[in-house]
């Protein structure tokens, strides 16, 4: 099993410094906000560069040559973003009301018909081998892994148990569309709710092939050590930024 001594090691050095410098927070707030949208679009196949995601979110402008619904997808996930900080804040639950309304929010002015709804089809995941649960069982599998996270959500380490929700979540796949980025979306959100910053998987580089070798590796050989393992070091990069931020 993962051992998270140097995650906890960097987690106390931070919280030693809280509260963090209000300047600093909003900084790394406005930077990771950014990062985030670009990199976990960019994973689903959003063209647009970290420096026009980053133009479309703070100065509304759009992109020539780009398609709308790419930045749509900017601007919704920008807002999930604004929703889940709001959900920490308030020390509200992660409950099916919260996963669907970060859906609604993914796919706002995309596909508004399907945005915070279940899937009513059977689908495959293009590149893998995993079959995702039948339709009629996804709302029954969903009550499952809810159930699963209250039992566990004290007990388990929280990047572990941020990991093992965001990879049970797509190994349900449960919806039509927008299952990666409302994964990684609700991982970080259990993240924050732990005090951690949220952790950013790479589009760029071999992180992306990575992680989606991970995820095939979990739902195909039932090993989630790796992903685990993927997620832990995103986790440890963020901590490493936000502490040099501070110091």
């Amino acid at each position: 099993m993962a051992n998270f001594t140097k995650i906890d090691e960097l987690k106390k050095k931070l919280d030693q410094h809280r509260p963090l410098p209000p300047a600093a927070v909003k900084n790394l707030r406005d930077v990771y906000r950014v990062e985030w949208t670009y990199n976990s679009n960019a994973i689903e196949g959003n063209t647009l560069s970290l420096l026009e995601t980053k133009v479309v979110m703070e100065d509304g402008l759009t992109i020539g040559g780009k398609r709308l619904q790419e930045h749509f997808e900017v601007i919704n996930h920008s807002e999930a973003i604004y929703f889940i900080e709001d959900q920490v804040n308030r020390i509200e639950p992660l409950d099916e009301k919260t996963l669907k309304m970060i859906h609604h929010l993914i796919l706002k002015n995309i596909d508004d018909e399907n945005a915070g709804a279940y899937r009513p089809i059977n689908v495959r995941i293009s590149g893998s081998q995993h079959e995702p649960s039948h339709f009629l069982q996804v709302a029954n599998e969903m009550k499952h892994l809810f159930t699963w996270y209250e039992q566990e959500k004290d007990c388990l380490h929280p990047v572990e148990l941020a990991a093992l929700f965001h990879f049970k979540f797509v190994y349900i796949h449960p919806f039509a569309d927008g299952n990666g980025r409302t994964a990684r979306l609700l991982m970080n959100l259990i993240l924050m709710t732990h005090g951690f910053p949220p952790a950013i998987v790479k589009a760029e580089n071999e992180q992306r092939l990575n992680y989606y070798e991970a995820l095939e590796t979990a739902s195909v050989k039932h090993d989630v050590q790796p992903f685990v393992h993927l997620i832990e070091e995103c986790v440890e990069e963020s901590l490493i930024n936000y502490l040099k931020a501070v110091l």
